[in-house]
């Protein structure tokens, strides 16, 4: 590696691959730094998502309504708020098309409606029932060659080429429910077998929409340097002119003659730092995020000044503590015949509530002592039965490991799970008792479930009256550990709608741009629907790019 670059752009996950390759394309010297043996971070482990209105994958599939743009604006307006400065809002909402654009003309992507995913939170003004959603078309990696390797281990194994899109997954978590289940899963099979018959190597969501920005660093000529892990960052006269590595061998200074963008992700994997600043309880063993995020670029950032914000939230999600990973609760808090309780054995929200809004749910109850983390998410025999829970197929049993560590319980009764899982047994059987009487007549009085578009989405269409709600009533009955997980974190350096980094009195720090988890979220404290956190990664990594190199 050279000692001097015009661009030294930390971190190789949606956010830096996408700033170093738009500095290259404006003909800037870039080098791309990343703490790892892998490409990919965070971005790679996701689901795959995209928020960004008006793109062209939205046109395309005739889903960007007349007024959508402005509809979009007053959406996050709405849900946002003065929490971040509406500049740079309206920045991400602006540019956000054209970032995808350049993507598509400068990497194998292309992306692609998810049909019918609902924005988080529908029903506030601007908020649209059909989604603002688009995911990677699946792709054969074969190009990338050996560096296909170096890929961010997966956040859940599956056999080579068993390509399941966000479209697909929806279908499959409802098992035999519907038709539409098992013939995705056959249309899944096969496409897998005819890769393996072709050569083929497949792959989907956030681990195609890592392979398609590295594809793009390798046309655009931009050395990506592993194992190098930023300690620091040079400071000439309040101006960052570069960074200090760790690598094997020493310490390296690398100097930036334009400037340094940091794309390192959030703070979920440093204990000492969630401690400091989120909720309790905290723990890193309840993320998703890649495992390297410890907080170096936020800390690295602080040390020359920067200012923060945000840094108590996170992408947060109700989480399985599973042995040896945690699992992201998604599908199975929307489906029917299940429930949520604290350590009272009562209910407390709408189970399936965007994770965001759920974990915040869970808090709310620690901060008033009512104990909610953990929680224990509560299902009988036709649930388990029925669908998809954790990578478990219906009628699956658990995995043994899963009973041994007290993931999972299990009671013939309500009375015995109770004991078990240490809530009074009344207490539980009377909010199942009134849940299931919810559940007969539709309609969710106390938390209303069921009633929002995105409570659907991830429900069962056969269930009447309503779709998210199922009565609890055949044993064995079970018990699942629920606690507040993420995703990554959405506290960090405060940037402007340019994504340069900004001090505590509102000035700019020279040199030094952010953007991804290692910057406060442009979400704010909410999340305005999939792919809120990767939409933004990719904007704002581009856009400082672009002020880097003078342009627009």
């Amino acid at each position: 590696m050279k000692d001097s670059y015009d661009v030294v752009v930390v971190g190789a996950g949606g956010a830096g691959m996408s700033a170093a390759l738009a500095a290259a394309r404006q003909g800037l010297d870039t080098v791309l730094v990343e703490k790892t043996a892998y490409f990919g971070g965070s971005t790679a482990r996701s689901g795959g998502g995209v928020w960004i209105p008006g793109n062209y994958a939205l046109e395309a599939a005739g889903q960007v309504d007349p007024g959508d743009a402005e509809a979009a604006r007053t959406y996050l307006d709405a849900i946002v708020g003065d929490v971040v400065p509406k500049v740079r809002r309206d920045t991400y909402l602006a540019r956000g098309p054209e970032v995808l654009d350049f993507i598509r003309a400068n990497t194998p992507l292309e992306f692609t409606w998810v049909p019918e995913y609902s924005d988080y939170l529908p029903e506030r003004p601007g908020g649209r029932a059909r989604g603002r959603s688009v995911e990677p078309v699946p792709l054969d990696a074969r190009f990338l060659g050996d560096e296909l390797d170096r890929l961010h281990p997966p956040y859940t194994k599956a056999p080579a080429n068993l390509i399941v899109t966000q479209a697909d997954f929806r279908k499959i978590s409802l098992g035999l429910r519907t038709l539409k289940g098992p013939l995705t899963m056959i249309k899944v099979m096969v496409k897998r077998l005819l890769a393996m018959m072709t050569g083929k190597r497949m792959y989907a969501m956030g681990n195609a929409i890592a392979i398609g920005l590295r594809q793009g660093l390798v046309e655009a000529g931009v050395p990506v340097e592993y194992d190098a892990d930023l300690v620091d960052l040079v400071v000439d006269d309040g101006r960052v002119a570069g960074v200090v590595l760790e690598r094997e061998g020493g310490r390296q200074e690398i100097r930036a003659r334009r400037g340094v963008v940091l794309g390192s992700g959030g703070f979920e994997h440093g204990q000492e730092l969630r401690e400091k600043f989120l909720p309790h309880p905290t723990s890193h063993d309840w993320s998703t995020g890649a495992a390297s995020n410890t907080g170096g670029g936020l800390l690295a950032g602080t040390s020359a000044g920067a200012a923060t914000d945000l840094l108590d939230d996170a992408w947060w999600g109700p989480t399985i503590p599973l042995p040896g990973r945690a699992w992201f609760c998604l599908a199975e808090r929307n489906l029917p015949g299940s429930i949520i309780v604290n350590s009272a054995g009562e209910r407390y929200m709408n189970e399936a509530l965007p994770y965001v809004e759920a974990t915040h749910e869970i808090y709310k109850g620690e901060a008033t002592g009512v104990g909610h983390v953990p929680s224990q998410m509560i299902f009988d025999q036709t649930y388990r039965n029925r669908y998809l829970f954790a990578g478990v197929a219906g009628r699956q049993p658990f995995p043994g490991r899963w009973y041994k560590e007290g993931v999972v319980k299990r009671a013939d009764t309500l009375e015995a799970l109770a004991e078990k899982i240490g809530v009074p047994a009344d207490s539980l059987a009377a909010t199942v008792e009134r849940f299931n009487g919810f559940a007969r007549r539709g309609i969710d009085e106390d938390f209303h479930r069921g009633e929002s578009a995105y409570d659907k989405y991830y429900s069962d269409p056969t269930v009447e009256p309503n779709c998210s709600l199922a009565p609890i009533e055949k044993g064995p009955f079970y018990a699942v550990t629920i606690v507040p997980g993420d995703l990554g974190t959405k506290g960090g350096l405060v940037t402007d709608e340019r994504a340069r980094v900004l001090r505590e009195d509102g000035s700019v720090i020279p040199g030094l741009y952010a953007a991804g988890n290692v910057s406060a979220a442009v979400m704010g404290n909410t999340y305005p629907g999939p792919g809120g956190t990767i939409g933004p990664a990719l904007v704002f990594g581009h856009l400082a790019a672009l002020d880097i190199a003078g342009g627009e």
